[in-house]
């Protein structure tokens, strides 16, 4: 179980004090502490739905389960968009879906709380390489294909800081981004590499698009953060013109469907993906393991596609 850095205020100076020491205990891994001042917190503001996560949080790992599902769920009650990632802890909890974990006000705020620090984090930290294997997986499929390494409208799903753009520079005659984070999408803008930049959720984004209009769809890493993908294939295939490509990164795992794993991501099998391709019409060009970053210096398993309509 994580907790946001992102500053939080009950507008109490006392239980805003409380709080931060709940914090620290949590971050100990003093959990029942965490718990006694998180109580503390709520004697004096009973609706601040951080002090009711961190409740819930130090309970589950305290291993009082049903105490813990209670507490997340005021706190999510409390706070429905979810920027806390509440919806993880119950679905870790068995008390949500794994299709139920993960919504796009936690996304956001994730990244809004990321971005100053993503680009660093990632390639110095993570050994991050997503868009660098995308970009070079698209130049393969091209030779292989004896067609030009250029693309006409592209479209950069999850578009993040513009890393994926960066890639793939010189080689687009237009490119358009779409994100949730809006800080993330002034990073972006400052690469002066997209012609649009779009702020909303993937899905609703290609859905608003052109049949037919472009050229390559790309997603770097992206997709961990989605359960079922059975729509973006089927608006990436609509958008897309006859040959066009669809390039993309996810983590996998080795049973069925998907999973949201213990990192707090989702992992898709490669049956999940191989069926859903092929259901949606796409010709396969390129399925290959990779590794995009690391977790604890440890690859994280994964799967690179390039798809054709």
């Amino acid at each position: 179980m994580s907790l946001t850095t992102t500053v939080r205020t009950s507008g109490d100076f006392r239980a805003d004090h409380r709080y931060e020491y709940a914090r620290a205990a949590f971050d100990e891994r003093d959990f029942e502490a965490a718990a006694d001042l998180a109580r503390q917190v709520l004697e004096l503001v009973p609706g601040f739905a951080a002090a009711h996560a961190m409740l819930g949080r130090s309970l589950a790992e305290l291993g009082a389960r049903e105490e813990a599902v209670a507490a997340l769920r005021q706190a999510l009650s409390l706070e429905p968009e979810d920027a806390m990632g509440v919806r993880l802890d119950l679905a870790r909890l068995g008390a949500l879906t794994p299709d139920e974990a993960m919504t796009d006000g936690y996304v956001r705020a994730l990244f809004d709380d990321y971005a100053p620090k993503f680009d660093q984090h990632l390639t110095e930290s993570l050994a991050y390489r997503g868009p660098e294997l995308i970009a070079a997986a698209l130049r393969r499929a091209c030779s292989e294909q004896i067609r030009d390494d250029r693309f006409g409208q592209t479209l950069d799903l999850g578009c993040g800081t513009g890393l994926m753009a960066q890639e793939l520079a010189g080689r687009c005659a237009a490119i358009e981004g779409v994100d949730l984070s809006p800080r993330m999408l002034e990073k972006a803008d400052k690469t002066k590499l997209y012609d649009a930049l779009h702020e909303g959720e993937l899905v609703a984004f290609l859905s608003g698009r052109g049949t037919g209009e472009a050229d390559l769809v790309v997603a770097a890493d992206v997709f961990v953060y989605m359960a079922a993908l059975d729509a973006v294939f089927r608006e990436a295939h609509r958008v897309l013109k006859r040959e066009g490509l669809f390039a993309f990164t996810v983590q996998t795992h080795e049973g069925e469907g998907y999973i949201l794993g213990e990192d707090a991501r989702y992992a898709h099998s490669e049956t999940y993906l191989r069926g859903l391709a092929e259901h949606e019409g796409f010709t396969l060009v390129i399925f290959e393991r990779v590794s995009t970053r690391e977790d604890r210096g440890v690859p994280v398993p994964g799967f690179l596609m390039v798809l054709q309509r």
